[in-house]
């Protein structure tokens, strides 16, 4: 978290553990006392849910219709599925193959929230996880609530999804976009004239400046773990419930929010070959890059 006015540091550090804390008792799928929790658990029956719930829900449902099912919100049973059934801290502690087949999302469209009443009701089996939006959600939501509290300008940065408000800082806030590319340098030659040695070293980030607004990044480097003899990532193809392919190793996306650049940044990893037109046609400044470090530019993302 950065602010403009560094005296207000600390009181911004209060608001933003706030609103973390909120969102995690909202929308986490790893902690039994959670709503989701709850309603994954409901066996079909409406849930009746808080304001924080029904704007996390109401976003994710958003996001599968703009994406035409490509951000499904109901992949819950597909992660579990790919071994990521607890905390993503605790993956590493079991790489044995997995046993069962891929689960495909259950889709959106059984997902019934009722505005009026405010509740939730889906059928029985189906799982939630939020994961796509709820993360760049919590960032946008925080944001807000320090530059309303305090009045200062101030970003917001969790994990990649990065939310800004207020008045930004002269000549922006200086965002670096990882792209999580490893190049291979292939050293000085010998007396032979050929490479004497290789090394291996992350590329250094791409910067960026922005007024106001979000950034996203997805990537499939950022979040993988192994079973048996795969490297699983968390994006997921809601069709098949399986690891999106690695067309592209990340896709860093600009919006008028973090929600609306996190969308298009997941949705732009599942779609593969057919992004960088995709975020075209939704006129999104976006930077895609490829594993081997090809790096495609979309609506006006600086050169």
């Amino acid at each position: 978290m950065l602010v403009t006015r560094p005296k207000e540091l600390q009181a911004a550090q209060r608001i933003l553990s706030s609103e973390l804390n909120a969102i995690d008792l909202a929308c986490s799928r790893f902690r039994d006392d959670s709503e989701l929790s709850e309603l994954n658990r409901a066996d079909g029956h409406p849930m009746a849910v808080s304001d924080l719930f029904a704007n996390a829900i109401e976003v994710a449902i958003r996001a599968a219709v703009i994406t035409d099912g490509a951000v499904d919100p109901t992949c819950g049973r597909s992660l579990t599925r790919l071994g990521y059934d607890r905390d993503y801290a605790k993956l590493a502690h079991d790489t044995s193959a997995l046993t069962r087949p891929p689960a495909p999302a259950a889709g959106w469209r059984c997902v019934l929230y009722d505005p009026r009443k405010q509740t939730v009701r889906m059928p029985a089996g189906v799982m939630l996880d939020l994961g796509a939006t709820a993360k760049a959600l919590a960032a946008d939501l925080a944001a807000d609530a320090i530059w309303r509290q305090l009045g200062c300008g101030v970003l917001v940065n969790l994990g990649g999804d990065i939310a800004t408000a207020g008045q930004a800082p002269a000549g922006g806030w200086r965002v670096g976009v990882d792209d999580g590319v490893t190049i291979v340098d292939p050293g000085p030659p010998d007396d032979t004239g050929l490479p004497a040695g290789s090394s291996a070293r992350r590329r250094e980030p791409h910067v960026i400046a922005i007024e106001g607004g979000g950034v996203a990044t997805s990537g499939t480097a950022f979040r993988s773990w192994r079973r048996g003899d795969e490297v699983l990532h968390h994006i997921v193809v809601p069709s098949t419930g399986r690891p999106a392919d690695v067309y592209w190793a990340a896709v860093s996306v600009a919006a008028a929010n973090c929600v609306d650049a996190n969308i298009a940044s997941t949705a732009s990893i599942i779609r593969g070959r057919s992004a960088a037109a995709w975020l075209t046609g939704q006129s999104l400044p976006a930077r895609l890059v490829r594993p081997d470090g090809l790096v495609v530019t979309t609506g006006g993302w600086p050169k």
